[in-house]
């Protein structure tokens, strides 16, 4: 069901500080962190719709020769990439509406905004929100962040600060968005105003992303789904659980992929000055705590 934190314009080396967790049935079929070969996209792929859940854009710069590509291949070089700043990440909406057979994939959302030349803005409020099931949609790039759904949330610039979701609306305050909310101002933004290099400060970014307490039991949120669901639900992390299966609790369940993404400012082009976005994740582990 997945959750997403940004501190959005807090920091000016770091202009974009994006954690994610997504959480996903262990079944389905995903491709970790790559760059597309068919489309200008660097992010994980679901094997399954052909979208992604969070990514950037990124495209193998073309200028380069194929005679400075077979150099590249033989001084064992990475080829080098373009960006154009453009991010973006889904979430499922959480309200006990099943989604319809011709609904379209809500992956497909953050490909076509990778891949678009319209602003946030503009890219948002011309969605057709009822091609899709439930969702919440963040897109920027470095100049502006946007939130939208299609259960009634219009589309929303965010103003600086930290911004946490998960599959209700923006502002509703459930137990994981407020417990991560509360970790990170406490434990991961002052390093990050201390020191914005990435070494300091993602361990601890993930070691919050693996928070597994779950809410106690007057803390759940309704939405439409049995408590014993909404419990199992109710974590920042959630460990394998037997989601579908509980006469054979076999895990079908949990947190798979955990994500950081990044926008720094490169301060040696002067005037010329642009934004590199970086993207790393990692698969989850049961190494989660409860702190």
């Amino acid at each position: 069901m997945c959750i997403v934190a940004i501190a959005w314009q807090l920091f000016d080396e770091v202009p974009l500080v994006l954690l994610s967790n997504r959480d996903e049935f262990l079944a389905r079929p995903t491709e970790q962190l790559h760059q597309w070969p068919d489309q200008p996209i660097y992010a994980g792929r679901d094997s399954q719709s052909g979208g992604t859940w969070l990514g950037i854009h990124q495209q193998e710069c073309q200028q380069q020769s194929q005679q400075q590509n077979q150099q590249s291949t033989e001084d064992n070089q990475s080829p080098s990439y373009q960006q154009n700043g453009r991010w973006a990440a889904v979430l499922n909406f959480r309200d006990g509406v099943q989604a319809r057979a011709d609904e379209r994939s809500r992956g497909e959302l953050v490909t076509s905004f990778l891949t678009s030349t319209l602003s946030p803005m503009a890219f948002a409020r011309q969605i057709k929100l009822r091609d899709y099931a439930g969702f919440n949609l963040i897109i920027g790039d470095s100049q502006q962040a946007v939130i939208v759904n299609n259960r009634g949330h219009a589309p929303t610039a965010l103003h600086a600060g930290l911004h946490v979701f998960s599959n209700g609306q923006p502002d509703e305050g459930w137990f994981k968005t407020e417990k991560l909310r509360a970790r990170l101002r406490q434990e991961v933004l002052p390093l990050i105003a201390e020191d914005s290099s990435p070494a300091y400060w993602q361990d601890a970014a993930y070691a919050v992303l693996s928070d597994n307490r779950q809410a106690p039991a007057d803390q759940l949120p309704d939405t439409g789904m049995s408590r014993e669901v909404e419990q199992m639900l109710s974590s920042v992390y959630i460990e394998p659980v037997a989601f579908d299966q509980r006469q054979a609790p076999l895990p079908t369940y949990g947190t798979r992929t955990q994500s950081i993404l990044t926008l720094r400012q490169d301060k040696h082009k002067g005037a010329s000055s642009k934004t590199a976005a970086t993207l790393v994740s990692r698969e989850a582990s049961a190494a989660a705590t409860g702190a």
